[in-house]
């Protein structure tokens, strides 16, 4: 099999952490037969310095052509005061998953045994955690209608929230989907007892459920949600979240795993899917080689399972992961004391030669 793929470094740490995916995928590729024909394109604060634009029309092209795209990190301060429209999220980021119609955003929040105790949390509360934020991507506040106005005294800013059913309904099957295929447990996320956004969204997820009878569905205040996320992780198996709502609780479930560099997600929708590391570009820690590349590597494993069918690839590059970290291999970011810090080179090329040979 040959699958085009658009690969999408980007800014800061990206490029360094991007290579080790690729790396890891071509192990892959030779293991299990599969070849991969990689394009990379411009994004971000690089492409615009390239062109003059975060989101150029041949990167646009490139990845609605591809059938997966790999991106690495965008942004930074470099380009913090262009306006909005040129900043690398704004004007990439968002507009990229609106085109690709990526209205879904998996994001896994697991523990590998080996890193239990590289949580912030005691062992006894993060032990199994393995819970998978499915959020909404493409609607809600951060693609309202916004503006800034004077009024006496200063200034008005007006962000909009906005939800319709249809958008509701197709994000919570994607979640039902996801829920069937790990233990069949949803626990909806929302703030129904103040937003009307969140009532229609709770009226939605309660008419649906009956259709999913194998799915325990729960429902749950974010402020709750984020507390018992802190107090008892592991009782999580699909949350499923608006965007906002989604943006905030995942990273929080990230950092539960030891670090966000462990992270990986998917955007995926009806086209072209997304895979992307949910750290930053790190731009202080760029050309160091000090950066932990395991969530790209595992968005990459990602790739392999929802956008190309590769099941077995994807459970290689994971069990890889977990056979080098049981062997005392850390970047900076996850070390403990009486293991073996490597730099980001050398954790691509150690999970890269367990994938081809994991005996």
């Amino acid at each position: 099999m040959v699958y085009k793929i658009a690969v999408l470094p980007g800014d800061g740490i990206g490029p360094e952490v991007t290579v080790q995916a690729v790396k890891v995928l071509k192990a892959a590729g030779r293991r299990f037969g599969l070849e991969f024909d990689l394009h990379e394109g411009y994004i971000g604060g690089a492409a615009y310095d390239a062109t003059g634009h975060p989101l150029p029309p041949e990167t646009m092209e490139l990845c609605q052509q591809s059938d997966a795209i790999l991106l690495g990190a965008i942004g930074g301060p470099k380009w913090d005061n262009l306006p909005v429209h040129l900043r690398p999220e704004a004007g990439a980021l968002l507009p990229l998953r609106k085109a690709l119609n990526a209205y879904a955003n998996l994001r896994p929040a697991m523990i590998f045994p080996a890193l239990t105790d590289a949580s912030t949390l005691k062992r006894e509360v993060v032990e199994g955690l393995d819970l998978l934020v499915v959020r909404e991507l493409t609607g809600g506040i951060y693609f309202g209608e916004k503006k800034r106005e004077s009024i006496p005294g200063g200034e008005r800013a007006t962000d909009t929230l906005v939800y319709t059913t249809a958008e509701i309904e197709r994000i919570a099957r994607k979640g039902y989907e996801m829920a069937r295929q790990r233990r069949k447990k949803l626990t909806s996320v929302d703030k129904a007892n103040v937003l009307e956004s969140s009532r229609l969204w709770r009226d939605v997820i309660t008419r649906l459920a009956p259709e999913y009878p194998d799915v325990e569905t729960s429902h749950m205040l974010v402020d709750n949600c984020a507390m018992q996320l802190v107090r008892f992780p592991t009782q999580f198996d699909v949350l499923l979240t608006e965007n906002m709502f989604g943006d905030i609780l995942s990273d929080l479930a990230a950092q539960l795993t030891g670090s966000l560099g462990m992270l990986a997600s998917a955007s995926v929708g009806d086209g072209v899917g997304l895979f992307e590391p949910s750290h930053g570009s790190a731009p202080k820690y760029t050309g160091l080689n000090v950066i932990n590349p395991i969530a790209t590597i595992l968005s990459g494993a990602m790739m392999l399972r929802f956008s190309l069918g590769q099941p077995e690839a994807a459970r290689a590059i994971d069990d890889a992961v977990g056979a080098v970290l049981r062997k005392g291999y850390r970047t900076r970011d996850i070390m403990e004391e009486g293991r073996q810090r490597v730099s980001t080179e050398e954790m691509g090329d150690l999970i890269a030669a367990q994938v081809e040979n994991p005996n």
